[in-house]
């Protein structure tokens, strides 16, 4: 489509998307899926999680090539690796609203072409 939309309409569109666009360069560190804490037993009677709450352990869970992928995460990395979760689940609503207003740009562009070019 190379027809720009015209109107307010399009214009507010096409502000937030150089708006969002302008904010997120792709940072190199992001992370996709989520972190996780769970608590498990490793089944010694003498140790304390045999009546505590259990181990903690710290999980990132994600997709890879079409698969589900969980990982453990060390306990010292776990804030790093809670703001690369964060930011990578921003940028991905960023993109989602990019893209968003790409379609609405383009529904206008289509609405706004004269009827007999159609």
């Amino acid at each position: 489509m190379k027809r720009e939309p015209k109107g307010p309409v399009a214009a507010r569109w096409r502000q937030r998307k150089f708006q969002l666009l302008g904010l997120y360069p792709i940072p190199p560190d992001l992370l996709p899926g989520s972190l996780s804490r769970s608590r498990t037993r490793c089944g010694k009677p003498s140790c304390h999680c045999a009546d505590g709450e259990g181990h903690e352990a710290w999980t990132l869970t994600f997709m890879s090539g079409g698969k589900r992928r969980v990982e453990r995460i060390p306990k010292p990395w776990v804030d790093q690796v809670r703001q690369q979760v964060e930011a990578g689940r921003n940028f991905q609503e960023v993109v989602r609203e990019v893209l968003t207003a790409n379609a609405e740009l383009l529904i206008l562009a289509r609405k706004q072409e004269s009827p007999h070019r159609r």
